[in-house]
């Protein structure tokens, strides 16, 4: 018996569209809902960091780094030989002027005062015994009892022996001096470092070492360098009156102390393109010390009534620099901006802002023009900053 054969029946032409297209349906079903999420996500709110663009007055500064400087340094040094019987100061010791330091030994010089006294006082009894005689022989000569020549002798003796006095008083007045030069007082106010050469110690006339070296540290000096090119304008300001000048540490940027402009350099150094000034502080409370790098405020004058923004909400473009702005519908705008004085952590904005409205700080990358934004975090603008950076 045999088994019958099954023949294919070919596929109308309606069923067989019909298959194909329904896996392209299937497949666009599925991909709806991931384009409405696309959608969705485009219109949320973008968050952003938010600031106050205020109107203040703000310092016109320049800021450099400055090196402290003692107002004067002297290094005690012996104008005489001997051994340092005595010694009055001791390592770190604030002096006045006046106040003793060492004392070599006095005795040698002593003796050449004696010394010195000792002859003026001969020779001043000789000059007056030559005196007495000149005055003899001047009646004498009248009466031709001793000769013209005699005479003459008598009175060029006189005039010698005038001439020695006074030669030995000045041997006098400076072997007094080599005596005072054994006490060694300090000329000026300060405080002495440590001490070189100590007591006991045997030192020479004009000796290379230096017995201790005094700095006065109240007041004074910060140097730093600006420019060439702010010359004319420090000048300008100092015609018009004192300009302050301000210093902070240059660890932690801590404020130190407020002082004044006190002296412009003769000249710019041609190989820095840069000039000298030097600051004068009353330094009361020592904390400025010689040698110390600090930070340094030159204070040339005052902005009044400019619109300021965190420096974090400046950006730059292809077109110039530019912020966003908050508006009523909070949506980012982006506002061109005119930069003006940029400080420590401030802007100031000369055009194209107006106190008062809002701009983003941070999360700018994530914004386009019209994007609705959420502040995630309003920030204030810093309340001042240390100066100004040209």
């Amino acid at each position: 018996m045999t088994t019958p054969m099954l023949s294919a029946r070919p596929l109308c032409p309606a069923r067989l569209l019909f298959r194909l297209l329904l896996p392209l349906a299937l497949s666009s079903l599925l991909l709806l809902p991931g384009c409405g999420g696309k959608e969705e996500k485009a219109k949320k709110p973008v968050p952003v960091s938010t600031a106050k663009a205020e109107k203040r007055s703000m310092p016109v500064a320049l800021k450099a780094v400055g090196s402290v400087e003692a107002y004067a340094s002297v290094a005690i040094k012996t104008r005489l030989g001997g051994q340092i019987l005595e010694q009055s100061v001791r390592d770190g010791q604030d002096v006045r002027r006046g106040d003793p330091l060492f004392r070599i030994d006095p005795r040698p010089y002593e003796a050449a005062v004696r010394e010195a006294r000792a002859k003026l006082e001969r020779d001043q009894a000789l000059l007056k015994k030559a005196d007495d005689d000149l005055r003899r022989y001047s009646g004498l000569i009248e009466k031709n009892v001793i000769s013209r020549e005699q005479y003459e002798q008598t009175e060029a003796n006189a005039k010698s022996l005038a001439a020695t006095i006074r030669l030995n008083q000045a041997e006098l007045e400076s072997r007094e001096l080599d005596l005072s030069y054994t006490l060694i007082s300090s000329p000026i106010d300060g405080r002495v470092g440590h001490i070189l050469v100590t007591q006991g110690n045997v030192i020479k006339a004009n000796d290379d070492r230096d017995l201790a070296v005094i700095n006065q540290i109240r007041p004074i000096y910060v140097t730093f360098a600006v420019p060439e090119q702010h010359v004319t304008a420090i000048l300008q300001h100092m015609h018009e009156g004192t300009l302050p000048v301000e210093a902070y540490s240059s660890s932690d940027g801590s404020f130190l102390e407020s002082g004044a402009l006190a002296s412009l350099d003769n000249a710019v150094d041609k190989t820095t393109g840069t000039i000298k000034l030097k600051a004068v502080f009353s330094n009361e409370k020592i904390l400025l010390w010689p040698g110390q790098f600090v930070r340094v405020t030159l204070n040339l004058s005052s902005r009044e009534g400019v619109v300021v923004v965190p420096s974090r909400a400046v950006q730059a473009g292809n077109k110039g620099q530019y912020v966003y702005v908050v508006t009523a519908q909070n949506a980012a705008e982006l506002r061109p901006v005119k930069v003006g004085t940029i400080m420590d952590g401030l802007t100031i904005i000369d055009s194209g802002l107006e106190g008062g409205e809002t701009v983003v700080t941070e999360g700018q990358i994530r914004l386009v023009p019209g994007a609705p934004v959420q502040a995630a975090k309003d920030a204030a603008a810093p309340a001042g900053a240390e100066g100004a950076k040209p």
